[in-house]
């Protein structure tokens, strides 16, 4: 069961990747921290696609660690490093992700606390009650 309804006025922008906002009934929320393309041994993927697919496929872990998926996502923020590519981060995201509008912020930043790290996601999913 999805609870997140997108909501993207007639007189602003609209955008198949994205939705302008979403709204999300009270109940439990699961808050993901920032994911790096970082594999479970420890490595850093090697370029900009590979770190951004990498990074949501954590996202998307630790979503099934509650029983959730993307469906459920509410808001994703994404970092990227001043010299990603941000066409290669936007094609990956289309890739791991699909059809999903969810809300999102995109930002630049100067650096990441992970030497080499060129985006970093974190996201806010609704967790419906018949899997809380």
């Amino acid at each position: 069961m999805t609870i997140v309804t997108h909501l993207n006025p007639p007189e602003l922008h609209t955008s198949p990747a994205f939705s302008q906002g979403t709204l999300v009934p009270a109940g439990r929320t699961l808050y993901v921290g920032g994911q790096n393309g970082t594999a479970g041994d420890g490595s850093l993927a090697e370029g900009t696609a590979a770190q951004t697919a990498l990074a949501l496929q954590n996202v998307l872990s630790v979503l099934a660690a509650a029983d959730a998926g993307v469906e459920h996502v509410a808001k994703l923020t994404i970092h990227l490093a001043a010299e990603a590519d941000v066409s290669a981060v936007f094609a990956a995201a289309a890739e791991s992700w699909g059809m999903h509008p969810t809300a999102i912020t995109v930002l630049r930043v100067v650096g990441f606390a992970r030497p080499g790290a060129l985006v970093e996601i974190d996201a806010v999913a609704a967790i419906p009650a018949e899997t809380a």
